[in-house]
């Protein structure tokens, strides 16, 4: 099963995106059902076949799935690519080269340009997002496509929503001390003293627009789509600890 949202938004002629969920695969609890990642305890097998049924989807391309370290890492994808490569982001310009990106909770970036020249997709936990993973990435695209940032168009994927996202003050100060606007992302919590509700989508749409994109389609920081709240379609390492990953791709087909 994938994502419904992710149709709404306008991609460029031969580039195609999806997002996973949790719906359609094989794996068995507390994995169920299509579990891609092959590093959260689930039978290899099981695995195996969840990222064939996701290949079904994927046509001639291929997805290159990364270890992601919470860093700010962009790999540039090749053909020859192989899994595996250390890294919380990805771009390329290859045609049936999909960047992917795995996630439970952490906010999945999907980025392409107005005419598809090149495409990346970025890993955004809190820690990434602190340390520069968009700015990172956008800067890479911008370079692989020759374009400048006003002309990509990014997707925000489901993420722990703000009303869930508990962090600690030494969070909300790492974005404070960078942008002092970041604190409209952040709520103190009404119950725990010195810990904060954290907007995840806003502070990467934030970071956004400081960079100069204004096309950003997806998350809103809605209930529909936090990670915690959908349980029935969605993994979420903060509510339920051991479980699967599901995945945002992205790839150009021409």
């Amino acid at each position: 099963m994938l994502l419904s949202e992710l149709s709404h938004w306008e991609l460029p002629a031969g580039v195609h995106a999806l997002c996973s969920t949790r719906v359609g695969g094989v794996s068995l609890p507390p994995f169920d059902s299509w579990n891609l990642g092959d590093h959260v305890g689930d039978h290899p097998k099981a695995v195996a076949s969840n990222r064939q049924s996701l290949q079904a989807h994927l046509g001639k391309a291929r997805a290159v799935f990364l270890k992601q370290v919470h860093g700010v890492e962009v790999a540039q994808l090749t053909p020859e690519s192989l899994d595996g490569l250390a890294a919380d982001a990805c771009v390329t310009a290859y045609n049936h080269v999909v960047c992917t990106i795995m996630v439970a909770d952490c906010l999945p970036v999907l980025l392409t340009d107005h005419q598809g020249r090149a495409v990346a997709a970025a890993h955004a936990g809190w820690r990434g997002l602190a340390a520069g993973v968009i700015e990172k990435t956008v800067h890479a695209l911008c370079l692989k496509a020759q374009v400048d940032a006003p002309s990509l168009r990014v997707w925000l994927g489901p993420c722990i929503g703000p009303t869930v996202f508990e962090v600690g003050a030494e969070v909300r100060e790492a974005f404070i001390q960078q942008d002092a606007q970041a604190d409209l992302y952040f709520v103190a919590h009404p119950q725990h003293p010195n810990k904060w509700l954290a907007n995840l989508s806003g502070l990467a749409r934030q970071r956004l627009q400081a960079l100069g994109v204004a096309f950003v389609a997806g998350n809103d920081g809605s209930l529909p789509w936090c990670t915690v709240a959908q349980s029935s379609r969605l993994f979420s390492y903060r509510r339920d600890g051991m479980t699967g990953r599901f995945a945002a791709c992205i790839w150009r087909s021409a």
